[in-house]
C-alpha cells in the first residue's frame, strides 16, 4: 500500500528544516551569507523582548549567549539605534556569539566581509575565527559617521566546511551593551601573480574583500597582527590601525574598479616584499589622490624601497583627483619591502569625527636600464 501523501505546507516546512541543519552551499558564487542580512527573523514564541530565546531561533544561524535581535529605529535609552541594511541586525552581550558553516573548498583563501557598530562600550571588540584561524579586531576608532564600519577579515580553508563565528568577549556591566552585527558576506580570494608587466602583485588592488552595493563607506582592512591571512591579496597591512578599501561606485578611484585609503596617518601602512636582483635599478611607480569624500587639504604619501624614500605631496580638493609619483632605486639585496603610509592624519571637511586620507592606486614595479 503507497504511502499517504505529505500536505505540500507539511513539505515546505520539512525542506526549510533540513535547510537549517546542512552546511550552506552559497559560496558558489560571493554575496551575502543565507540571511546574512537577518532579515529573516525568530517567531515571537522565540523572543523575550529583544532577546533570542533558543539556539536555532534565527534562521540559518546558530546562536550562544545574551543575542539580541534589533529592529531599526528601536531605542536604547535615549539612543537610537540605527541599522546599515534592510530592517534588522543582531546584537552580541557579554560572551555571545553566531556561527553558520558553509561549504567550502580546502586550500583556498576567503575573506568575509561585515558591518559593525558599536553602542554603550568604548572598548569592544570581536574575536572572528575559523578554526583554527581566528582574529580579535578592535572597534576603538569609527572611520565612518553614522556609526557603522565594515570590517574584512581573511582565512585558508583546512577542510570543506567552514564554520564562522563572530564572537564577544567582551564582559560588561550591562549583558546588552555589545555591538550590532549586520550584513555577512562571503569572498573567494585568488592570490594573484608578479608578471613581467609588474613586479608586485594585486598592484591594482582588483582583488579584495566583497564590498557591500548597499553602503557607502568601503571596507576596513584589518592589521596583519590581527589577521594571518590579508583580505587583500598580496600586501600585509602593517600598522597598528586598518587601512581601508575602496570602490568606484562610491568613491574616486584612479584606475580600475578599487584602490586603497590610508586613513589613519603613519599608523596605516599597507606593505609587500617582492625578489629584486642586488644592483639593478627598479622604477616604482604608483597613483596618489583622494576619494572625492570631501577629504581635504595637504596629504603626503611615503613611499618605500628598501632603504630608499619619496615623499608625494598631494593638495586635495575633496572632489577627486590623482597625480602620478615614481621612486627610482637600486636594489640593496634579493627581496625588497616595499611601503606606503600617509604623512598626516586627515578629517573629512564635512564630519570632523571621520578619519580619511590619501587614495592609493595603480601600484607597479619594473627594472629599468641604467642611465
Amino acid at each position: 500500500m503507497r504511502p499517504a501523501a505529505l500536505a505540500p505546507s507539511v513539505v515546505a516546512a520539512l525542506l526549510f528544516a533540513a535547510a537549517l541543519c546542512r552546511p550552506s552551499s552559497a559560496t558558489s558564487m560571493d554575496g551575502l551569507l543565507p540571511n546574512g542580512n537577518f532579515e529573516y527573523g525568530p517567531k515571537p514564541t522565540q523572543m523575550k523582548g529583544t532577546e533570542v530565546i533558543g539556539k536555532y531561533a534565527i534562521p540559518s544561524w546558530e546562536i550562544s549567549g545574551f543575542v539580541e535581535y534589533i529592529r531599526a529605529g528601536q531605542k536604547q535609552g535615549d539612543m537610537l539605534l540605527v541599522v546599515p541594511e534592510g530592517s534588522y541586525a543582531v546584537r552580541l552581550g557579554n560572551e555571545a556569539s553566531i556561527k553558520q558553516r558553509v561549504k567550502v573548498v580546502k586550500g583556498m583563501y576567503y575573506s568575509i566581509t561585515f558591518s559593525a557598530a558599536r553602542t554603550c562600550a568604548q572598548e569592544e571588540k570581536l574575536n572572528v575565527s575559523v578554526a583554527p584561524d581566528w582574529g580579535v579586531l578592535p572597534m576603538q576608532t569609527m572611520y565612518s559617521s553614522n556609526g557603522w564600519d565594515s570590517y574584512a577579515w581573511a582565512w585558508q580553508a583546512e577542510v570543506d566546511v567552514a564554520e564562522i563565528v563572530i564572537h564577544n568577549p567582551g564582559i560588561e556591566e550591562d549583558p546588552a551593551c555589545g555591538p550590532l552585527i549586520d550584513s555577512i558576506a562571503i569572498k573567494a580570494l585568488y592570490p594573484p601573480r608578479a608578471t613581467n608587466m609588474n613586479l608586485l602583485k594585486n598592484g591594482n588592488f582588483e582583488e579584495g574583500p566583497y564590498i557591500f552595493a548597499n553602503t557607502s563607506w568601503g571596507v576596513l582592512i584589518p592589521p596583519n597582527i590581527e589577521d594571518d591571512h590579508s583580505p587583500l591579496p598580496g600586501w600585509m597591512v602593517e600598522s597598528l590601525k586598518a587601512v581601508k578599501y575602496i570602490d568606484s561606485d562610491h568613491f574616486s578611484v584612479p584606475d580600475g574598479k578599487r584602490a586603497v585609503e590610508l586613513v589613519a596617518g603613519k599608523e596605516s601602512a599597507i606593505a609587500q616584499v617582492v625578489r629584486t636582483v642586488p644592483g639593478k635599478v627598479y622604477a616604482l611607480t604608483f597613483s596618489v589622490g583622494d576619494a572625492s569624500n570631501s577629504c581635504e587639504g595637504s596629504m603626503v604619501v611615503e613611499a618605500f624601497a628598501g632603504r630608499d624614500t619619496v615623499k608625494v605631496p598631494y593638495q586635495s580638493k575633496g572632489k577627486g583627483g590623482y597625480k602620478r609619483a615614481v621612486l627610482r632605486f637600486v636594489a640593496a639585496s634579493a627581496r625588497t619591502r616595499i611601503m606606503f603610509y600617509s604623512t598626516f592624519y586627515t578629517m573629512r571637511s564635512d564630519d570632523f569625527s571621520s578619519l580619511c586620507g590619501p587614495v592609493l592606486d595603480d601600484v607597479k614595479l619594473l627594472s629599468v636600464r641604467k642611465p
